[in-house]
């Protein structure tokens, strides 16, 4: 599943070619895709000026006038700037289509979304989505100290704490195995029993992990590509994260895999007390 840097990547991409320009055509190929798609959507969006684009945590925004086209890539969607007249393929089920361009979207599990958020109906913040969502671990409002106060009656694991997505969002399961091992945290560590000073190097190592796979392109997962039909290549940074048996980076003993919530995590006992 495309994580916050594949899709930080993504918004990256579109924008250039979104903001400041007018919808000339919307076309949907099905019913929809997890969701069905805005029936209206065609009259709510043609002639409208793109005003800007955002994500929160692993939803991209495009944001209009009178509203926001909130866009998830699910399991395996990604989007392309195509110029108009490219025949769409089996699993293309949306276009949004800016003058001689078309902003498409290929989603093959169709597990992704595309939905209507109107100004009428109040902050986007507030949509069902989104406002359940923890801090932007990018942004200044996220810091070791709020992790710390957050999780001082959070008995679970600090992995499955980070990737549930309420004190902080978008940490998915790459991102949260790497950012542990910096960190020098074990994945198994109950959240309430992490001091500050380890929150204060955990929060970082949150930062500049997801910092420097935004920077790689984000990770060539099986299913994503980027705007540009090119690959990422951040997983070739990797320490932990999918190399089971393979010597740690930094004191060469096995990596270890082990399941927690039905997800794979992947640490090493040494680095990681």
């Amino acid at each position: 599943m495309p994580e916050l840097p594949e899709v930080e990547v993504t918004r990256r991409g579109v924008a250039p070619h979104l903001e400041g320009r007018a919808v000339t055509a919307v076309v949907m190929r099905h019913t929809g895709l997890r969701w069905p798609f805005p029936a209206d959507l065609q009259q709510r969006l043609a002639g409208r000026v793109v005003r800007s684009t955002g994500r929160r945590g692993k939803y991209l925004l495009i944001n209009f006038d009178h509203g926001t086209l909130i866009v998830h890539l699910g399991m395996s969607g990604h989007l392309r700037i195509l110029p108009l007249g490219i025949a769409p393929q089996k699993h293309d089920h949306f276009d949004l289509v800016v003058g001689k361009q078309v902003m498409r979207m290929t989603d093959p599990r169709r597990f992704g979304a595309v939905l209507w958020h109107d100004v009428a109906d109040g902050d986007i913040e507030e949509h069902m989505l989104l406002r359940g969502l923890g801090l932007e671990p990018l942004e200044d409002k996220f810091s070791a100290r709020e992790l710390h106060r957050q999780t001082r009656n959070r008995s679970a694991p600090i992995k499955q704490v980070l990737l549930a997505g309420d004190i902080v969002v978008g940490v998915g399961n790459i991102y949260a195995s790497e950012s542990l091992f910096k960190a020098g945290i074990n994945p198994k560590t109950a959240a309430s029993k992490i001091s500050l000073p380890r929150y204060e190097k955990l929060a970082a190592a949150i930062r500049e992990t997801l910092a420097a796979a935004i920077e790689q392109g984000g990770s060539s997962l099986r299913d994503f590509i980027a705007v540009n039909g090119q690959s990422g290549y951040f997983q070739q940074s990797y320490f932990v994260y999918n190399r089971t048996g393979e010597e740690c980076r930094i004191c060469a003993t096995p990596i270890r895999q082990i399941k927690q919530g039905q997800r794979s995590t992947f640490y090493c006992v040494i680095c990681q007390r």
